[in-house]
């Protein structure tokens, strides 16, 4: 099917992406448009045709990892079973928080807040909202299933993030942080075992 007026393939799609991932963690928010095109090997045109500027690219840059990292809060096909759904959704979180390039775009959006809010906030808005807003939405059905018992889901998926992105902190600092997959992995196993336990089904008492 040819494409319409404006659209491109999904091939540019995604170079458009990742220049803008490697353009804004080296240059900040001010790094001109027009570097993340020719990084991208595209016109400044398209890529305002396609994203909207330089706040529609990070929208769906971090909309593309919110979807990737909360993909298993949402597999239909797996085990009803929130704790290895957890595990599954704090390894993919933890290994994103903690990569390189996050940590320089998070860096980036501390940095150029007070300058560029606009940016800083549709960052905050498409990643840890949005992300936080699945959890809660996974919490909630999980409860009306009746295998949790979160009485404020929006809360317990903040402790629950909180947990996981502890160790952020330390990469920002540039400090060494264990990131490698065996830690992540048995500390996101740790985190979902001991949230389901904190937020299991209450047993009813004897008589009632």
């Amino acid at each position: 099917m040819p494409r319409l007026a404006g659209q491109v393939d999904r091939a540019k799609a995604e170079a458009m992406l990742v220049a803008a991932s490697e353009v804004i963690s080296e240059r900040g928010f001010g790094a001109p448009v027009e570097a993340i095109a020719k990084r991208a090997g595209v016109s400044k045109q398209t890529l305002y045709n396609h994203y909207g500027g330089k706040a529609g690219l990070i929208r769906a840059l971090i909309r593309r990892r919110v979807e990737q990292m909360t993909a298993p809060l949402a597999d239909e096909r797996a085990e009803p079973q929130p704790e290895a759904a957890l595990t599954a959704f704090a390894i993919g979180l933890m290994e994103t928080v903690l990569s390189p390039t996050n940590i320089a775009l998070t860096r980036v959006a501390i940095q150029g807040a007070a300058d560029m809010p606009d940016i800083a906030q549709a960052m905050h808005e498409a990643g840890a909202v949005a992300t936080r807003q699945r959890l809660a939405a996974f919490l909630e059905a999980e409860t009306a299933a009746g295998r949790l018992c979160v009485d404020d889901a929006a809360e317990a998926a903040e402790f629950f993030s909180g947990m996981v992105g502890a160790r952020q902190l330390r990469g920002l600092l540039g400090l060494e942080i264990e990131a490698d997959r065996a830690t992540v992995e048995r500390l996101s196993a740790s985190i979902a075992r001991r949230f389901v336990r904190a937020y299991g089904p209450r047993r009813r008492s004897a008589g009632t």
